[in-house]
């Protein structure tokens, strides 16, 4: 089981743009939060299936740690 971590950014003109940190250059987009995750798991399929056909290993977040920090504006 491969797991990969998702960022979402809401657009200002709409919709989500989606990037796969572990895996540069994985970025889509969905009008709504599911069609952006829907196509987030459909970009990362690809994106693996591509790998494996170059021979080349297969990153995922199995073992990376995610915190978030706030700081308060100046």
């Amino acid at each position: 089981m491969l797991n990969y971590k998702i960022l979402m950014n809401r657009e200002p003109e709409g919709g989500y743009t989606v990037m796969v940190p572990s895996l540069p250059g994985c970025i889509t987009y969905g009008e709504t939060v599911d069609e952006a995750i829907e196509m987030a798991r459909e970009a990362i399929e690809l994106y693996i299936e591509e790998l494996k056909s170059r021979g080349e290993s297969i990153p995922d977040d199995s073992q990376t740690l995610e915190y978030s920090i706030s700081l308060e504006a100046a």
